[in-house]
């Protein structure tokens, strides 16, 4: 392993925590949840100031859609919201209903969740009860197929849901266990299979992404680890003595790094400044236009 601890000044501090941070590509910005505040901050690839947008009901899962739109995780809710283009809204931003998860088991919750390849929305949920019992579950949401559940186990609180580059491996964990399992993956079945053990990350869970190279990184603790196809650890990015909340791969060449602490520091690391091996893969935006189109044909059908 070769550790290459990097130095970045704290670009900013935003709110008081950060989920789901993700680069929307439409816009050239990076997205992330507050889901303390119940903001949803938008950080320009080259500025150094995040503008916040208040939501009507806090969130803490989000994907970009195909649209321009926002898939929000609200809960036990999943919605979707239009992202206003000029100046900010003077009334919180609500987004429409699309699916109730788990309705009946008031104890879970919409934990984290991540694009396939498809486009396809799969995410997993939470025991925000007491007792943390494992009773999470995993699903794959599309306007396709509607939303069915992954026949994977059950876990305290799932995160760090990632793809690999063909898409046909899925990565998740528990963020109660710490480790990151990898299993077979089908999009449009909706069926997963041979789960295994991939790695050992963190205890209290973080943020998994794949890169160019179909490397997968994780977040323990305070650093950004790479790892290799067997698990093992190749490189690690160490800033200061934060535990990141957050990792996505952004920039107009996918070529930078944007951490983000906990406590909602904001930090942004460039490869060619710091050396480290890194090419981004961008996200496959959630295909939002599926029942927009079904809708044209029934209409020119009549």
């Amino acid at each position: 392993m070769s550790l290459v601890s990097t130095y970045a000044p704290l670009l900013m501090r935003c709110g008081q925590s950060a989920a789901a941070l993700r680069w929307d590509a439409r816009s050239g910005a990076w997205r992330w949840l507050d889901p303390v505040t119940g903001l949803l901050y938008t950080l320009a690839a080259d500025g150094d100031c995040a503008l916040p947008l208040r939501l009507q009901e806090h969130a803490g899962v989000m994907a970009m859609c195909s649209s321009g739109r926002v898939l929000l995780g609200q809960g036990k809710r999943l919605g979707m919201a239009e992202l206003p283009t000029g100046v900010v809204p003077a009334r919180p931003l609500q987004a429409q209903v699309l699916a109730t998860i788990d309705p009946a088991e008031p104890r879970t919750a919409m934990s984290d969740g991540a694009t396939d390849r498809h486009g396809y929305f799969v995410f997993g949920s939470a025991n925000i009860a007491a007792d943390r019992r494992p009773i999470g579950s995993f699903y794959q949401y599309s306007q396709r197929y509607g939303l069915r559940r992954l026949a994977l186990p059950t876990v305290a609180t799932a995160c760090g849901i990632a793809f690999s580059r063909d898409g046909t491996q899925m990565y998740f964990s528990d963020a109660t266990l710490g480790a990151i399992m990898r299993c077979r993956y089908d999009a449009e079945r909706a069926r997963v299979g041979e789960v295994q053990l991939f790695a050992q990350g963190g205890i209290g869970g973080g943020a998994l992404l794949v890169d160019a190279c179909d490397q997968v990184w994780s977040t323990q603790g305070p650093a950004l680890c790479q790892h290799d196809a067997g698990g093992a650890v190749r490189q690690m990015i160490v800033i200061g003595d934060q535990v990141l909340a957050g990792a996505a791969a952004g920039g107009m060449q996918l070529d930078q790094l944007l951490l983000i602490g906990g406590d909602g520091g904001v930090f942004r690391v460039s490869p060619q400044v710091s050396g480290v091996d890194f090419a981004g893969l961008a996200d496959t935006p959630f295909e939002d236009a599926y029942a927009e189109a079904q809708a044209l044909r029934a209409g020119a059908a009549r």
